[in-house]
């Protein structure tokens, strides 16, 4: 769920490409895999059910720890390829959008909130996918606080945090959970704009700076 890092931009002098066929490209799609069986945990008796929300926590953790990974082990042993270009950024993506989707339709999401975050998410990936070659971005450590925000808000959010079938002695605490959580979701959503903002603004200005000053 990352915005896309020195995995995506490669090594332009690297003489040998390496193979698609690697650990970081593998767990990638792991990733893709993964989103939907966890739209479908989370969505089992309309989200009522505990023990099915729970197992889609799992597989989200999973998601955001193996997003890590492969981004890790692709960067320290140079096996960065132009698949993984394309597909990790698809894979965080899918992900969150799933998350915020289904959240939304179990009423723990409201779906402005995640209209607007799709719009964004999905216009910058593609954007960025577009120019890759021509123009690069480097992420900021301001998409790494939304992505944060936004995994963790979304993470805490999958779980039965309201579930009327839970100990009474975890009442309060999930409820007080749902609500950081959702504060927190608001923080990503205000990063996200922000982000995206600083996105298309640096993208402006590079492609105006290519394009150099017109002759009079």
């Amino acid at each position: 769920m990352t915005e896309p890092t020195s995995r995506q931009s490669g090594d332009a002098g690297q003489s040998t490409r390496p193979s698609n066929w690697n650990l970081p490209n593998a767990l990638t799609t792991l990733r893709i895999v993964m989103v939907p069986f966890f739209g479908a945990a989370l969505l089992v008796d309309g989200g009522d059910s505990a023990t099915w929300r729970t197992v889609a926590y799992v597989i989200f953790a999973l998601a955001m720890i193996t997003d890590k990974i492969d981004g890790d082990i692709a960067r320290a042993r140079n096996l960065v390829t132009d698949f993984g270009k394309i597909a990790d950024p698809i894979a965080d993506k899918a992900i969150t959008g799933m998350a915020l989707i289904a959240l939304a339709i179990v009423g723990d999401v409201w779906w402005w909130v995640t209209i607007v975050v799709l719009l964004r998410e999905w216009s910058v990936t593609l954007m960025r996918l577009s120019v890759a070659k021509r123009v690069v971005i480097a992420a900021k450590d301001l998409g790494k606080w939304k992505t944060t925000a936004q995994a963790l808000a979304l993470g805490t959010l999958t779980l039965p945090l309201r579930d009327p079938d839970l100990p009474d002695v975890l009442e309060v605490p999930g409820e007080v959970l749902f609500y950081v959580a959702q504060a927190l979701l608001a923080v990503a959503v205000a990063l996200t704009l922000w982000s995206g903002w600083e996105f298309f603004r640096d993208l402006w200005k590079q492609r105006h700076t290519l394009r150099g000053p017109r002759s009079a």
